[in-house]
């Protein structure tokens, strides 16, 4: 069985057998997400499932790495990922028992980050252009990278509105990364991609539609922040752009309605890190779909750009750019029939 498949299935197998437990803590300890008016659900549901998909992701790569020969500098960077992952996952768990201000959890995140670009030196150095040519980031490097894990790790925290939303998208990033990494020959990469698929694909047992646990903050920055992280990796590897476009299309939904949202909140004079009900999901259940059709239906979108994402290492350079103009073209035009940038009324009643 290939290396990544065993992450996957360890993965996977380990989150369906500890959620129960993490569901049970919850209630104990009092980490329930109460209803309200901009959330969809009407009980009050656990919300650290993250913890179940953190311990999953640890278990799997611990055993399948312990099987392989890493040099010193992938174990450097294994560590360093696993270590800054460890912390984003406290900021989280903290965050779902106490609601941290936006701010704090921000620097929280920020520290993070920094733990993997200072202490040890995982990095964008550089990029390349639609045309082959290499763009060295020199004094940028650190801020950039930071920037790219930060904005990740909130992306996928934003999208967490319905249930299995964000388990199901990130699933989806997971394994176009992971399908592009084996055809790029990257194998860490791939074993590490489908440990994040393994443990979301087992969390959405418990997750999906009605939810009997959200995955709160501990996993949603999560998984954000690791799809990031590997994906940095990747690009180190690579030496080409395609490794951090590949995320950005994979993740693009959340990615584009974080944009959206901003867009939308900076229009309408309303602070950015206010929640309003103007996201995707929110839209997709006002034009009277139920959560499941509109979870399904993003998750088709997500499969779509992967796809894209995917064929992307197939084609030139000049091709891919043109993918990734039409791409956004047409979701410019879907968030414009849908009225993305409007604020809701709604979101002047918090």
């Amino acid at each position: 069985m290939p290396d990544y498949v065993l992450a996957f299935m360890i993965a996977a197998v380990v989150t369906l057998l500890v959620t129960p437990a993490v569901i049970a803590l919850a209630a104990k300890t009092g980490a329930m997400d109460a209803p309200d008016a901009r959330k969809v659900h009407k009980h009050p549901i656990p919300r650290i499932g993250g913890i179940g998909i953190y311990f999953a992701f640890m278990v799997a790569v611990c055993i399948v790495l312990s099987l392989m020969e890493l040099t010193t500098e992938a174990k450097g960077e294994m560590i360093g990922l696993l270590v800054s992952g460890s912390i984003i996952v406290l900021v989280g768990i903290i965050d779902d028992y106490k609601n941290l201000p936006a701010k704090v959890k921000l620097l929280g995140q920020i520290m993070a980050a920094s733990v993997l670009v200072f202490a040890f030196d995982v990095r964008i150095d550089f990029v390349t252009d639609p045309f082959g040519d290499y763009i060295f980031l020199e004094a940028f490097a650190a801020p950039a990278t930071i920037f790219w894990l930060v904005g990740l790790t909130n992306t996928v925290n934003l999208i967490d509105g319905l249930d299995g939303l964000a388990a199901g998208v990130s699933m989806i990033a997971a394994i176009t990364i992971c399908l592009v990494a084996l055809q790029q020959g990257i194998l860490l990469v791939a074993i590490l991609t489908a440990a994040i698929a393994g443990a979301a694909v087992g969390f959405l047992y418990y997750n999906f539609n009605p939810a009997r646990i959200f995955m709160g903050d501990s996993g949603s920055m999560f998984l954000g922040f690791m799809l990031a992280g590997i994906s940095v990796i990747g690009a180190v590897k690579s030496a080409a752009t395609i490794a951090l476009i590949v995320p950005i299309l994979a993740l693009g939904l959340p990615i584009l309605d974080t944009t959206f949202a901003i867009v939308r909140r900076y229009r309408g004079g309303v602070p950015i890190f206010k929640p309003d009900k103007g996201h995707l999901h929110h839209r997709l259940l006002d034009l009277g779909f139920t959560q499941r059709q509109a979870v399904l239906l993003m998750y088709v979108i997500s499969a779509l750009l992967g796809l894209s994402a995917v064929a992307l290492t197939e084609v030139s350079n000049q091709a891919a750019a043109l993918i990734v103009l039409i791409v956004v073209a047409a979701v410019l035009l879907g968030a414009k029939k849908l009225g993305i940038f409007r604020l809701n009324d709604s979101a002047h009643q918090h």
